[in-house]
């Protein structure tokens, strides 16, 4: 697709018609000075060093500090990368890290940009964290040429900054998370201040749009501070971006109303100046805003400082090529000079905007950087690649004995009403490492217990604000998982609950974050100190008002997708659960707020359903993943004719009421009534690790008969999780198979096929297969239970609701 084309480089926004009188709103400040010659000598030095290091990364794989004519065989053979964020990024990590040396702050850096790993690395290596981690990259000419030649080949560092990046909490590689993140980081850490930088690319983003009111959630008492620092270098990838259109009248009208006070940071020829003051004046806010309420007196609705950094894309590379703008426009996104190994016009340019740099004035003869360079680099405790929490800062639980809050066998309960009961011990336990996140569905789905003593979390609303509250409720999917993201990756632990069909917004963010994880556990350095293995909270989720019991809100609402979503990240990482009941959903939640490293989904129901487990029971069911359940099974399960399965709650009730009607009608047939609560386990053995070895899947489901799977979402993922297990053919399945309207939550079983009725007949037809007393009758039976099924279905047309004993617990 071609570029966008340009008149000028680096094109200013056209005036708008908004009032002049706004642009009151912004904050201005004497700049004049602001550093002293030595620090705006060493920022300069810094600045020139590291756009040094991120442009020879993409280029070169030998004479990386041009200690000889540059030649075509110094160049890598694949050029891979991007040039046009990172000096814009050395601009506010050489401020950042002044900022943390003169007030001692503890500090992580979130970087929007990902692709701009040149700049965050090149940073990394002159503040000594790539060489505290990997020694690989020590802090001279060798460690400088690993640093530089091995970006972006295999066994270097790649192209977005990503788990293997020291200080990164975030997934660099999709956009619009980054704020949403650094706002969670700094929840309950009331000294860590998280500069987060997003590129006007990534604020074209969903996700980052609503992630801007991330400070309604912020109690300056109890939290962090985020500096919010949008780079507007005014393009895309080949055109520009809507923020590089707006002026600063739209733009401060803008983010006044977010709620923000408004500093652009413009003044190129003396950026240095304009950004220390800039950052100084951010940081002074925030401590005024935190004194307040640190104090008893916070200030209602504080305008929190917000910073807009205009340069050029590109700045300080090459200007023109081809007759095309580079420096300043989208031409300089990636990489600027792609054949610079061949083109002997791009070649030349190479060799001078490298030169530019002046190395040899920048690294002494041994490639240490020079001691002015140095001089702005925080003590090594402070510096932000080597802040503990982004590594080290993990917090096992104080988690309550669930069987506190157990049913009695044999009673109906809502397992989320249970489970809220239980949460809220939780929350006393662990006040200050453990939070929910909730799109606005907190109540619906009976978790008010957790409400109880602290209420909400949001500082906008007098009824929410300074009061403690864990929960924080925003109906934004993408904010409160990025939220739960930056929470989870510096330490805490955190619960997603939400209504099953809307999960799937935040899918691609759980692959994000899954990838993130997975490189997490093979980097070293990732380690907790207690048990010397990689650590980092699970994050966690509920998914509840399932498409069983969403009958009433119409087929919108009807839709099992984020299973899937999940079954299909990397083994090591993803556990999904569907626990029959409110014991062995209680039991199962303990274990997933214990559990570490890992993205757990848990699938239950509001609604008031049978507890068939009595608490030693669910214990021992969660820990095998699945069992066979006697107490509905012919003859205790042995020897049977059939196997029928149950993998979800209200599935799971429909296999036993069908169990209960085979012993009316069919009593020669012999039945096994198994329940899946741990989907995993379904897996070939060494397929995932809770994949149960051949032996123990035949002593559940026999060797060679029928087996039956009424399965809670969609059949497809249970036959990609069988794929591989022997005899599939005797197996049949059922699950949602994408019917539904707004009808009663009956007919939902009977629409999708997992009513009772659907179940007993399955069962009849695979018993028929190896028991001719079954055989003789089995078409008269398969026949009067479809006859039931349209019974029920036009008892639900007429009457607008289902048979009366439908919910009742069948007997055995």
């Amino acid at each position: 697709m071609p570029g966008q084309q340009l008149a000028q480089p680096n094109p200013p926004p056209e005036p708008s018609h908004l009032p002049e009188k706004l642009l009151e709103l912004r904050t201005q400040l004497d700049t004049v000075e602001t550093l002293s010659k030595d620090d705006l000598h060493a920022i300069k030095a810094f600045r020139r060093a590291a756009c040094y290091i991120s442009a020879a990364m993409l280029f070169l794989r030998s004479d990386t500090l041009l200690e000889r004519k540059l030649t075509k065989q110094d160049i890598k053979p694949r050029i891979l990368g991007h040039w046009g964020t990172d000096p814009g990024l050395i601009l506010c990590y050489a401020h950042s890290n002044l900022l943390v040396k003169k007030h001692d702050l503890n500090a992580l850096f979130v970087t929007g940009p990902g692709h701009g790993a040149p700049a965050i690395l090149a940073s990394l290596w002159l503040e000594s964290s790539l060489s505290r981690f990997m020694p690989r990259y020590s802090l001279d000419k060798g460690g400088l040429h690993n640093l530089i030649s091995g970006f972006s080949t295999p066994g270097g560092f790649p192209s977005h900054v990503n788990a293997e990046t020291p200080g990164s909490i975030h997934e660099g590689g999709e956009l619009g998370y980054a704020l949403a993140v650094a706002f969670g980081a700094v929840m309950d850490y009331p000294d860590l201040i998280v500069p987060c930088v997003i590129g006007d690319g990534e604020a074209e983003t969903g996700p980052t749009a609503t992630a801007w009111h991330g400070y309604k959630y912020i109690d300056p008492a109890e939290s962090g501070a985020v500096i919010p620092i949008v780079h507007l270098n005014g393009f895309k990838i080949s055109q520009r971006t809507i923020y590089g259109c707006m002026d600063n009248l739209e733009l401060v009208a803008l983010f006044s109303g977010y709620g923000y006070q408004v500093r652009f940071v413009e003044d190129l020829e003396h950026i240095d100046n304009d950004m220390a003051a800039s950052m100084q004046w951010a940081l002074s806010e925030i401590k005024r805003i935190q004194k307040a309420a640190r104090s008893g007196s916070p200030i209602v609705k504080p305008r929190w400082p917000v910073l807009i950094l205009r340069t050029p894309k590109g700045w300080t590379g090459p200007k023109q090529l081809h007759g095309e703008f580079i420096e300043g426009s989208f031409n300089s996104h990636g990489i600027p000079l792609p054949n610079a190994a061949t083109d002997d016009k791009e070649f030349e340019l190479l060799s001078r905007w490298l030169e530019s740099y002046n190395p040899s004035e920048l690294f002494d003869k041994n490639g240490r950087p020079r001691d002015e360079i140095l001089s702005i680099i925080p003590k090594k405790d402070r510096r932000m690649g080597q802040t503990k929490v982004s590594f080290e800062g993990y917090v096992p639980l104080d988690v309550p004995d669930w069987k506190n809050f157990v049913v009695k066998k044999g009673t109906q309960a809502s397992c989320m009403l249970r489970v809220g009961e239980f949460l809220h011990d939780v929350i006393a336990k662990n006040p200050k490492t453990f939070r929910i996140w909730c799109p606005d569905e907190l109540v619906s789905n009976k978790f008010e217990a957790t409400l109880r003593d602290n209420g909400r979390n949001f500082q906008w609303d007098v009824a929410s604000r300074n009061q403690g509250g864990r929960v924080i409720e925003m109906l934004s999917e993408h904010t409160c998982q990025g939220m739960l993201q930056g929470y989870t990756l510096t330490g805490r632990t955190g619960l997603f609950p939400s209504y099953e069909s809307f999960m799937g917004i935040i899918h691609t963010m759980v692959v994000q974050y899954s990838k993130f994880v997975k490189k997490a556990m093979e980097v070293p350095w990732r380690r907790n100190i207690a048990d010397d293995r990689p650590s980092i909270s699970s994050i966690n989720y509920v998914e509840s008002s399932t498409w069983t019991r969403q009958e009433h809100n119409g087929f919108s609402h009807q839709n099992p997708s984020f299973i899937g979503s999940v079954l299909n990240l990397k083994a090591t990482v993803a556990r999904v659960y569907l626990p029959p009941d409110a014991n062995c959903f209680l039991s199962t939640m303990a274990h997933c707020l214990r559990a570490k490293n890992y993205v757990n989904l848990m699938v239950g129901s509001k609604h008031p359903t049978p507890v068939w487990l009595s608490p030693e029971e669910a214990d021992k069911h969660c820990i095998a993943g699945a069992s066979v359940w006697k107490f509905a099974s012919t003859n205790h399960g042995v020897n049977p004719d059939v196997v029928i399965v149950g993998i979800g709650v209200e599935v799971t009730m429909e296999v036993l009421a069908a169990a209960s009607i085979l012993r009316e009608i069919c009593p020669k047939l012999r039945v096994r009534v198994v329940n899946v609560t741990d989907l995993m386990i379904l897996s070939p053995y060494g397929v995932h690790p809770h994949a149960l070895s051949a032996d123990a899947f035949d002593s559940l489901f026999t060797k060679d008969k029928p087996i039956h799977f009424n399965y809670h979402s969609y059949p497809i993922e249970l036959k990609g999780l069988l794929f591989g297990r022997p005899d599939l053919e005797r197996v049949t399945m059922e699950g949602y198979m994408e019917e539904g309207t707004t009808t009663t939550p009956f007919d939902m079983m009977l629409r999708n096929h997992v009513s009772r009725f659907h179940v007993a007949a399955a069962a009849i037809r695979g018993g028929a297969l190896h028991n001719p007393d079954v055989s003789v009758d089995a078409h008269l039976h398969v026949s009067a239970l479809m006859h039931e099924v349209e019974d029920h279905k036009q008892y639900a047309m007429k009457n607008a609701t289902d048979r009366p004993g439908v919910y009742e617990t069948p007997k055995f």
